[in-house]
Order: C-alpha cells, then structure tokens, then sequence
C-alpha cells in the first residue's frame, strides 16, 4: 500500500512539473525575428525627398499580449535587426516615427507576428518611417 501511495505522489508531481514547465512567449527558446527598417525622408510639404536604410535605429519587442517593451535591439548600418532565442508565440515589433500632427512628434509603427516553431527564423519584412 505504501508503494502505490509513494507511486501516485510521484506520477502527480510529475505532472505538476510538465505542466508547470509551459513554454511561453519570451527568452529562452530557438527562434528567431528578423526584419529591417527603411527611413523615407520627407520634405515640408510632405513628399518623399530620400529613402535610405536606417542605421542606429531603435527597435522594440513586446512579447505575448504585454503592453511594454521586453526587450530592445539597434539596427545595423543596413537597417536589418533581429530578436535571438524567442520561443514559440505572439511577438509585437515596434518603432516609432516623425510625425508632425502629433504632440510628441513620434508616432508608433508595429508588426505583430507569431512563431509557430522551434528553430524558427521569421522575417517581418520591411518596416517603412518616416522622418
């Protein structure tokens, strides 16, 4: 009677820890996000005057459903960044650009993507700002 007891006590912390062990979104898994960011530069009446790669550029990722930025990355000098070691999940991009109209003068621009698989590279793409 002993045994089955001391069994059942094993078998039920072992199924404590695997579904206490549920990877979410964040650090720590194989994955990768990838994108890049293209400034277009803009005159006073509003039309495109220069487009060019942004280099030293803020990027930002929320991971899951959060509302602040987990973590944050710099464009290199061709504008492309990348975001290692995400598990699988939701991801929010960010990054923000001029905006003449707004109190601050910047206003966000986000890609949300998702990461369906371990080892997974996801390239978002090109994000376009302007400035």
């Amino acid at each position: 009677m002993k045994r089955l007891s001391l069994l059942a006590a094993i078998l039920t912390f072992g199924i404590f820890l695997v579904s206490a062990c549920k990877k979410v979104e964040g650090e720590g898994g194989t994955s990768t996000i990838t994108g890049k960011i293209i400034v277009n530069k803009k005159n006073s009446a509003g039309v495109t005057i220069a487009t060019y790669d942004a280099q030293n550029y803020d990027v930002y990722i929320i991971y899951g459903e959060g509302t602040v930025h987990d973590d944050k990355s710099e464009t290199s000098y061709d504008g492309n960044f990348e975001f290692k070691f995400l598990e699988k999940g939701n991801y929010t991009i960010y990054t923000y650009e001029k905006c003449a109209s707004c109190a601050s003068g910047d206003q966000v621009v986000l890609k949300t993507i998702e990461v369906t698989k371990a080892k997974e590279t996801v390239n978002i793409g090109t994000i376009e700002v302007v400035d």
